[in-house]
């Protein structure tokens, strides 16, 4: 079997280009919009062809799907909709766009085309969160009361001072935080609302927020607090790229993953806290997506619009929160 033809556009965010050498299903065959420093030498060795612009990329009739990190994420979703308008499967860095209008669009267009789009968002289904979703799902902490997520990333320079760049704090970090509540601790958000600071942030013409916070209410009456900031020591001190922690309560107690996994406990009523292993492999999320490209099974384990639930509302709240820091303004 023919194996699945890639193109790549763009290198701003987590782009694939690493994870098709020797892949025995699937190659990247072309690149557009691609930082020449980004190019792994197996595709330089493999000839792959770079292309001048998206629209070059696009009309290439050989190319299956298409992975976006565009230079402007405001930009990216209209680019989404153009891939799949042209017949092929799309994926796309976080946030996939920066408005409920073009995500609707995007969902829209999926369905119509048939091609089939997701956002890099396999979060649920790495460890350690794959093992704290199972062990939600299973009930053992009962009904989910509240949800407390935090991620962290190293402060830098090269932060984009433009937003539109990398989508800002919110969307590009924060968002995770909508996840560990949708697809983790599996409860669907009713409210969100944040608030942002630039504090920290020196160069006056960088609009780049320090630090998020996040206040959720979900569907089945419980509540969610989370933060997201550009403030973990850098990897040289702090030995790992980030911070991350997340506690999820039930009615019958709590289940929690510390410090990217390095701490896992369990506690429940009448049982002593059990440490969690989170040593077992995770699903890969890439690879469910080539798989559904391959088969046309459904390989993930949402809807479309459950998969972009979390991106939905970090778009609808930040808009609200900047809408609200104008009035105070004005």
């Amino acid at each position: 079997m023919r194996k699945i033809r890639i193109g790549l556009y763009g290198t701003v965010g987590h782009q694939i280009q690493n994870a098709f050498e020797a892949h025995p299903e699937a190659e990247v065959v072309a690149l557009a919009s691609f930082e020449p420093s980004a190019i792994p030498d197996y595709l330089r060795r493999g000839g792959v062809v770079i292309y001048a612009s998206l629209d070059e990329l696009l009309a290439d009739q050989s190319i299956d799907m298409v992975s976006f990190c565009s230079p402007f994420k405001d930009e990216q979703g209209e680019h989404v909709i153009r891939c799949m308008e042209s017949g092929k499967h799309a994926y796309a860095e976080k946030p996939c766009c920066m408005d409920e209008a073009t995500l609707d669009r995007i969902i829209e267009t999926a369905k119509r085309t048939g091609r089939i789009f997701h956002e890099m968002g396999g979060t649920a289904m790495q460890q350690p969160y794959c093992t704290l979703r199972e062990i939600v799902a299973s009930g053992e902490i009962g009904e989910v009361i509240q949800v407390f997520g935090q991620k962290s990333y190293p402060w830098a320079d090269w932060r984009p001072s433009d937003e539109r760049i990398d989508g800002g704090l919110a969307l590009q970090v924060g968002i995770y935080n909508a996840r560990f509540a949708e697809h983790v601790a599996g409860v669907r958000i009713s409210d969100l609302e944040i608030r942002e600071t630039r504090l920290g942030n020196t160069n006056p013409d960088s609009e780049c927020r320090r630090a998020v916070s996040m206040l959720m209410e979900f569907e089945n009456g419980g509540v969610g607090s989370a933060v997201a900031n550009y403030c973990c020591p850098d990897q040289s001190a702090w030995g790992n790229w980030g911070y991350e922690t997340l506690r999820i309560f039930g009615s019958k107690g709590f289940v929690e993953s510390i410090d990217n996994g390095r701490i896992g406990t369990l506690a429940v009523e009448g049982c002593k806290p059990q440490v969690l292993d989170f040593s077992a492999s995770g699903g890969d999320y890439l690879e469910s997506f080539l798989l559904e490209i391959k088969t046309g099974m459904k390989a993930i384990p949402y809807s479309l619009e459950d998969e972009l639930r979390p991106t939905r509302w970090v778009i609808r709240a930040r808009e609200n929160n900047r809408r609200r820091e104008e009035a105070k303004l004005s």
